[in-house]
């Protein structure tokens, strides 16, 4: 973990994405603002917090087990066990994982929490998404772009909205990858249960929070130019590799993991 990061205030005057996160997770680290929103968010925000956690873990254990020993993980959240970096280093002892975040709380807890294993590296860059070229930039120190890097932005998408361009944000991170490399993404449907999707968009604009979900078709545009693994652009629960299937359950979150030719 590298030492010496500013340490921004926290402002727990306005809920944040990562903090409503961590309380659809059952965490302890979000303040009642957080709370707020997402108490009136719909039943399926917490499902689906923790199909996105079970999908992460999946992708990133499978990926280990190909022999990717590099991960970017942009959108962290609070650190909740097992966090990527033990999911790979379980696997890999010696990969090295690079997290980032854009809210303070999370790089102290990032600090405290993200301990590599000896042979590996655990880095924490507090940056946000929409300066992809800073983040690629620090990330650097600890990662070697020349060989394959695994890209993880989860649960991240549909708090960039169109505003943001959130496709040239995804086209230049994957920019920087080496041939080998993966993504792994997920988004909020819009097109799976509109009426629970609205509802949820509008708890989260009342914090000030905005919602961007997507159809199957915007999701896949993230994917152009990249080769989709089997079983595909899925839903959460549907995505699984070399393990015993997850039991059938619905979800509002599709997932992908590609492959940069």
């Amino acid at each position: 973990m590298t030492a010496g990061m500013s340490h921004t205030p926290i402002d727990t005057s306005r809920p944040h994405s990562a903090r409503v996160y961590d309380w659809l997770l059952g965490g302890k680290d979000n303040y009642p603002v957080d709370q707020a929103v997402a108490e009136q968010l719909p039943a399926e925000a917490k499902v689906g917090a923790h199909q996105n956690r079970a999908f992460m873990n999946r992708a990133t254990a499978w990926l280990a087990g190909e022999g990717v020993t590099q991960f970017l993980d942009i959108g962290t959240g609070i650190p909740t066990a097992p966090n990527l970096h033990q999911t790979a280093q379980e696997i890999n002892p010696a990969a090295r994982v690079v997290y980032c975040d854009n809210d303070p709380i999370v790089l102290r807890h990032a600090e405290a929490l993200l301990i590599s294993s000896a042979e590996g590296a655990t880095d924490y860059v507090p940056a946000d998404a929409r300066e992809p070229a800073g983040i690629v930039s620090a990330a650097r120190r600890i990662l070697d772009f020349d060989r394959p890097v695994a890209l993880s932005l989860l649960g991240l998408l549909h708090f960039l909205p169109d505003a943001d361009d959130p496709y040239t944000i995804v086209r230049t991170l994957v920019s920087t990858l080496a041939p080998g490399s993966y993504v792994v993404l997920s988004q909020g449907a819009s097109d799976v249960n509109p009426e629970r999707g609205e509802q949820g968009a509008a708890e989260y604009g009342k914090g000030g929070i905005q919602l961007a979900l997507r159809t199957r078709n915007e999701f896949a545009r993230f994917l152009d130019g990249l080769d989709i693994v089997e079983p595909g652009l899925v839903t959460a629960p549907e995505w699984f590799r070399n393990t015993p299937a997850p039991e059938p359950e619905f979800s509002g979150l599709y997932v992908a993991v590609a492959r940069v030719p």
